[in-house]
């Protein structure tokens, strides 16, 4: 077997194994200290918004309860609260909760690009979306739409599922090592992305971003929550 061949077959089997793991939730926002030296860290504290910045939009975020809250504010672009660090390969995991008839995502391996509101967020989102619908997975952010097969197809049993609880918490988890992406919502496998190489090299590390969609002039004020962010390096 070439050695090329059997690093992409080592990386098949590693993104299967850790794909299970996440740590036990033992409280909100909190790691025992087992997890932290197995290699997690939380990316929100439960208390402030330290490590995160607003790109591209004027939409809100604040803490409340718990939860990072993001609202939508008339005439704002598509708005992004964006970790301060990068990340290429990992394990990401978060609950979302948001009202329905509203979009969202969660950016990874992002990028900006210009200078307008901070910068214009670009790169690969896992969709944030209610049930039947393409909630998890893979939309390329001002990265040409749709990076996912299964939402391109006019077949509904192939295109939506409804693993997303609407008006409830959901638990995501995101696989990302080299050119390949899993996603799971609530224990079930969504995405299983394999870039080309070409594409993942121009998304091959970046940052997290939470994303309030634009609405719009729509005033009546919509909401989307995250809590218990972690992310493990891999």
């Amino acid at each position: 077997m070439k050695k090329t061949s059997l690093l992409i077959l080592l990386a098949y089997i590693a993104i299967g194994a850790v794909a299970m793991i996440s740590p036990v939730q033992v409280k909100d926002n909190f790691l025992t200290k087992s997890q932290q030296k197995e290699g997690w860290k939380m990316l929100f504290d439960g208390k402030s918004l330290e490590g995160w910045s607003i790109k591209s939009g004027f939409a809100t975020y604040k803490v409340e309860d718990g939860a990072i809250v993001g609202t939508t504010i008339a005439k704002s672009p598509n708005t992004f609260l964006c970790s301060d660090e990068e990340f290429s390969d990992f394990e990401l995991t978060f609950e979302v909760k948001y009202d329905q008839f509203f979009n969202s995502g969660v950016q990874i391996r992002s990028k900006l690009k210009g200078e307008e509101y901070g910068g214009r967020v670009y790169g690969p989102q896992v969709e944030i979306e209610q049930s039947p619908g393409q909630a998890g997975y893979i939309y390329g952010e001002s990265a040409g739409g749709w990076q996912s097969a299964e939402p391109q197809s006019e077949d509904e049993s192939i295109n939506s599922h409804s693993y997303f609880n609407n008006n409830q918490w959901n638990q995501y988890r995101v696989v990302a090592i080299g050119k390949k992406i899993k996603t799971y919502i609530n224990g079930h496998q969504v995405a299983d992305l394999d870039y080309d190489p070409e594409r993942y090299q121009a998304n091959s590390e970046g940052f997290i971003g939470l994303q309030v969609h634009g609405v719009g002039k729509k005033s009546e004020a919509m909401s989307v929550r995250w809590k218990n962010i972690y992310i493990k390096a891999l």
